[in-house]
């Protein structure tokens, strides 16, 4: 082969190797990279295919008790009752609890976002629920259903176009609750934008503890699932996984925010947020890791050209 031909070969080779691995290769059913601020998609792929997302869904649920809680003045500090109900969902429940325990609505969020505990995300939907059935004269209704209205109003005003959300924890063995790349970047940049529940999802462990109805009190350590938290300026989000889902996952990293000085003394401070979203990934965090990586390349070109807000991705 001739120099020049060798050097052309070359030169193809290394961009093919710099783009990035397209969903179709197996390494991820879905995936989006998406500006925070705007929610800009920067690249993705099948960004609007209906897919089970596990318990990414307790994103949404956090987000509708913090609103609850925001709205009304509530005390998250303050305890509720484990319902016999929260204890038969299934599924996750690593700090083991039970009907009757006493644990605050703090904590029980802690336990959620970190470590997927079914028990406490239905624990308190069930709370809020019995709260809005009070408040509004549902009764009748259980009160897990009016939170997961709640869910669904709340993905409606996000412009979350292609979601059902079915439960508060996001199993898909008997319900099938589905959303997609493309809304999930509009909910968890929704959700990074409160700084609660950015703290909630930085913590890369915590401390909780549960009353049992003894009168003990038991400490649980919840370890955060999210391996990528607290790398490359990784703050949050969530972590999922069910059998039909695979494996899914939502982080999100900043950067300082730009600030552009204008000749009249003014300043323009823009925030520099991306948010990545893998569903069914084969390594959901590495391949979010290289999304991650190539997505900063994206948006620095993207900002230089004025951040123009046409579509982008499938």
């Amino acid at each position: 082969m001739k120099p020049r031909f060798l050097l052309l070969f070359l030169i193809s080779i290394m961009a093919l190797s710099s783009r990035l691995p397209a969903a179709s290769d197996g390494l991820a059913a879905a995936y989006a990279v998406a500006d925070a601020t705007t929610g800009h998609i920067l690249e993705g792929r099948q960004l609007d295919k209906k897919l089970p997302i596990a318990s990414l869904t307790k994103i949404a649920t956090a987000m509708v008790v913090l609103d609850w809680a925001e709205k009304g003045r509530r005390d998250l500090t303050s305890s509720i009752v484990i319902p016999p109900s929260a204890t038969r969902v299934g599924g996750a429940n690593p700090v083991q609890f039970q009907p009757g325990d006493q644990v605050t609505m703090r904590d029980l969020l802690y336990a959620a976002l970190l470590q997927s505990d079914n028990v406490a995300a239905t624990a308190l939907a069930d709370h809020v629920g019995r709260s809005l059935t009070a408040s509004r004269h549902n009764e009748g209704t259980p009160p897990v259903h009016l939170f997961v209205a709640q869910m669904n109003a709340l993905a409606r005003k996000l412009g979350m176009r292609n979601t059902r959300f079915l439960n508060p924890h996001g199993l898909d063995h008997q319900e099938h609750p589905y959303s997609t790349a493309r809304d999930l970047v509009l909910l968890s940049s929704y959700a990074m934008q409160r700084s609660a529940f950015r703290f909630y999802v930085s913590q890369s462990e915590r401390r909780i503890q549960r009353f049992l109805p003894t009168g003990e009190t038991t400490e649980y350590r919840l370890v955060n699932t999210n391996e990528l938290l607290g790398t490359r300026s990784i703050d949050g989000v969530k972590t999922g996984r069910t059998s039909r889902a695979g494996d899914c996952l939502v982080i999100s990293a900043a950067r300082e925010p730009e600030s552009i000085a204008h000749a009249d003394g003014s300043h323009t401070i823009t925030p520099r947020r991306l948010v990545v979203v893998v569903l069914n990934a084969r390594d959901r965090f590495g391949y979010a890791s290289r999304l991650l990586t190539q997505g900063w390349r994206l948006y620095d070109d993207w900002a230089a050209r004025g951040r123009p807000t046409e579509g982008k991705g499938e």
